[in-house]
């Protein structure tokens, strides 16, 4: 999709230069990782945070947020953030690193 293109562009833009960052397609988008630890991705336009499962309700309350459920099955500790939460680059790189912070919480692979 067009519109994931350009959220590749941007993601790609804010990770670059953190060590251990490569990426992978998988679920019809492509996952960015950090060390192996799957972080960030774009799926149909939105973006894919992997988060703390203990905070996973607070993450859903937040606007334009909705539970990652694109196998049909919702993945705790994982949010999709629709485009408008991340318009800016500012919010685009808020949510990036709030995921790269707890990735980073995670062992290597």
């Amino acid at each position: 999709m067009a519109g994931d293109e350009e959220l590749d562009g941007r993601i790609r833009a804010v990770l670059a230069d953190e060590d251990g960052f490569s990426e992978k397609r998988m679920f019809g988008g492509v996952c960015y990782m950090i060390d192996g630890n799957m972080c960030v991705g774009s799926w149909k336009g939105s973006l894919i945070v992997r988060l703390s499962r203990a905070h996973h309700e607070r993450t859903l309350a937040e606007p334009h947020t909705r539970p990652f459920d694109v196998t049909g099955r919702v993945m705790t500790g994982w949010a999709l953030v629709e485009a408008p939460g991340f318009v800016s680059d500012e919010d685009l790189t808020d949510w990036v690193y709030r995921a790269v912070d707890y990735v980073r919480s995670l062992l290597p692979k």
